[in-house]
């Protein structure tokens, strides 16, 4: 008498797998229960104050009445209207060239600045030293556009300007220049108070990731009679790298805000709105001076559109190198 065998078709599963599963998920979850009661408040705060306003993105396709007040779907519906106004406004030439030059000229100078100083302050032996450089250079950071501005005024002033006096001293000039008032030194001045302004705190991370850098490494170059310079460029730099490339998407991410507190500031002549008029100054004046809620949010949407595109791209291409965020 002959019996027949049968296989299962497959290993079977564990009664109460998933229950398991989920236990063993609360189990880390309570465990690790003072790091989420840290996570969860900063979520909590992205989330209201974030996501929550977001419907409010609707009113650009909307003729909004601000006395609609959050019942904004009592507003008509005008489609793409907001749109063609901005692309079609007599200055959206001059618009787009100084955003896209300012937010050049800021990626350029500003963001290897940090770079080299944080390379710089590497080679510095004398820690007395050091340390007075990285507070004087941090400093900045933590002074508001509004003093940072008065503090340029004060020194490009035509009455007690320290730079007039000093050019006049050094008979560069005969009489004080209103540098604040001239179209040809406004992309100067700005440039070099934001990198002035930044380059000492966006350079903490920099000095953070070379100072986890293995010192063997160099002992072993300069036991190979590797100057400081090769040192710096064979070992410094390639090890921060995939910390320079995941900074240089977020750069790309926030490349078309070219400025909005730092030119409101500095351009207060209105002789220098040819060059300094950028897309968050023309929302500012035209939008919401105007109370044209709807086309101000029209042309925000626009730049975050395209934000968001250049930081795609930085992605995939940074991807390559096998560095992304995503």
């Amino acid at each position: 008498m002959t019996q027949a065998a049968t296989k299962p078709s497959g290993p079977a599963s564990p009664p109460g797998r998933a229950s398991v599963g989920r236990k063993s998920g609360w189990l880390r979850f309570f465990k690790q229960l003072d790091v989420q009661l840290m996570v969860w408040p900063g979520l909590l705060l992205i989330f209201v104050f974030s996501y929550i306003p977001m419907y409010g993105v609707l009113t650009a396709f909307m003729d909004y009445n601000v006395f609609t007040g959050a019942r904004i779907f009592d507003n008509p519906w005008v489609g793409f209207k907001h749109f063609q106004a901005f692309f079609n406004a007599p200055d959206i030439d001059t618009l787009l060239r100084n955003t896209l030059i300012i937010s050049v000229l800021k990626f350029v100078i500003g963001f290897p600045a940090p770079i080299i100083l944080a390379l710089m302050l590497n080679e510095v032996r004398h820690m007395a030293f050091k340390r007075v450089v990285q507070t004087v250079t941090y400093l900045p950071h933590f002074m508001s556009w509004v003093i940072v501005g008065g503090l340029v005024m004060s020194l490009l002033s035509t009455e007690n300007g320290s730079v007039n006096i000093l050019f006049q001293k050094l008979r560069l000039i005969e009489e004080p220049i209103n540098f604040l008032s001239m179209q040809e030194y406004f992309w100067s001045i700005l440039i070099t108070t934001n990198v002035w302004k930044e380059i000492g705190f966006n350079s903490i991370v920099y000095l953070a990731a070379i100072a986890a850098i293995d010192p063997h490494l160099y002992e072993a170059a300069d036991i190979d009679g590797a100057s400081k310079f090769k040192q710096m460029y064979w070992i410094t730099i390639p090890t921060i790298m995939p910390v320079i490339i995941i900074f240089m998407i977020l750069a790309m991410g926030n490349f078309l805000n070219a400025g909005f507190e730092d030119i409101l500031i500095l351009a207060q002549d209105p002789g220098l709105r040819p060059v300094s008029d950028v897309i968050d100054t023309y929302v500012y004046r035209v939008g919401l001076q105007n109370q044209k809620y709807s086309y101000a949010v029209a042309v925000g949407l626009f730049k975050a559109l395209v934000s968001i595109g250049l930081l795609t791209a930085a992605n995939y291409l940074a991807r390559r190198s096998g560095n992304s965020l995503w």
